[in-house]
């Protein structure tokens, strides 16, 4: 069976640009130290016309891709790291990576139910406690196990128009888990329990306060001590530890949708310290974490198949 695994990241379209700050092109120098197959690969010029495409005829600013395949690694990118100080965007760029970090998340619990610490059918309550569980509809009664599929049916804060309006007014505040969770307190839930499924990043919002409760630690030193360091992710880190790292690619963003880009780096303030987002790495060190994933380095495979169980959800919603 031949497998193909392609992870791309994107910086958010450029038409005009508002100035950033002054940042030396050393800062953003970087190198990977491993066996890289992307010059002879037969497919690299496809790769590379694919991503300059994005760049040159797409609207796009940057973008960073690796493809594992049966003839190797091929490691990419094309555009800039930073408009403002003209830096080309490099394969091993660091940049955030959004809900991705949900994978890593759930491979965390899984870890942790092997370690005999939970159990995926346990409700979420008989761990946590207070307002999150009281307050928001269906936590009471959801599954650890129903969270890490989104069969929990708990709003998901980012739908709330009050959450909206807060954060673009103040787009560099950072948020910590108790101020987005009361987005979602007295909300209705979407269905029972187990009924369906319904995207919610309150899932997981619930999940990293659970892996801070068990193991007595803060989330990022959770995820170094049991992912990162073991599978030696130089370039990896969640956001909690340093939020902007200054070597971080610069992020863009039409705000008022009138082609007036502006810098948006230290406008994610509300994944910096939540499972639900918060990850900061580049697509090799991806490339490792999900290889070693799916050959079982990380967790067992029963973990593993529980992990790629698919729900199907009954209808759409908005």
């Amino acid at each position: 069976m031949k497998t193909l695994l392609i992870l791309g990241f994107l910086i958010l379209a450029l038409f005009s640009c508002q100035k950033g700050e002054v940042i030396s092109p050393n800062n953003y120098t970087c190198n990977f130290n491993f066996e890289d197959s992307s010059q002879p690969h037969p497919r690299r010029s496809n790769y590379q016309a694919q991503i300059d495409d994005m760049t040159q005829n797409g609207g796009v600013v940057g973008v960073s891709m690796s493809v594992q395949d049966q003839d190797g690694l091929w490691l990419g990118s094309s555009g800039k790291a930073d408009l403002y100080n003209n830096i080309d965007l490099q394969p091993c760029h660091i940049t955030r990576v959004g809900s991705t970090v949900k994978m890593y998340t759930a491979t965390l619990i899984l870890k942790l139910q092997e370690e005999g610490k939970l159990n995926l059918d346990q409700k979420i309550a008989e761990h946590l406690s207070g307002d999150p569980i009281k307050r928001i509809k269906n936590a009471e009664k959801a599954t650890i196990r129903q969270l890490l599929q989104h069969s929990s049916g708990i709003y998901n804060y980012i739908q709330s128009a009050q959450f909206q309006t807060a954060s673009i007014n103040n787009l560099i505040k950072e948020w910590h888990a108790e101020d987005l969770l009361q987005y979602a307190y007295d909300k209705p839930a979407y269905f029972e329990p187990d009924a369906d499924v319904q995207y919610s990043n309150t899932n997981y919002i619930l999940l990293g306060l659970l892996i801070e409760k068990i193991e007595e630690k803060a989330l990022y030193q959770v995820f170094e001590e049991k992912i990162f360091r073991p599978l030696n992710l130089k370039y990896t880190s969640l956001a909690g530890k340093n939020p902007v790292p200054s070597n971080i690619i610069r992020g863009y963003i039409d705000l008022y949708s009138n082609l007036q880009v502006i810098e948006s780096t230290y406008y994610s303030g509300w994944d910096y310290y939540t499972a639900d987002g918060g990850l900061i790495s580049n697509p090799y060190d991806m490339t490792v974490f999900f290889k070693a994933l799916m050959a079982g380095k990380i967790i067992k495979p029963a973990s593993l198949q529980a992990m790629l169980s698919w729900r199907t959800p009954k209808g759409t919603r908005s």
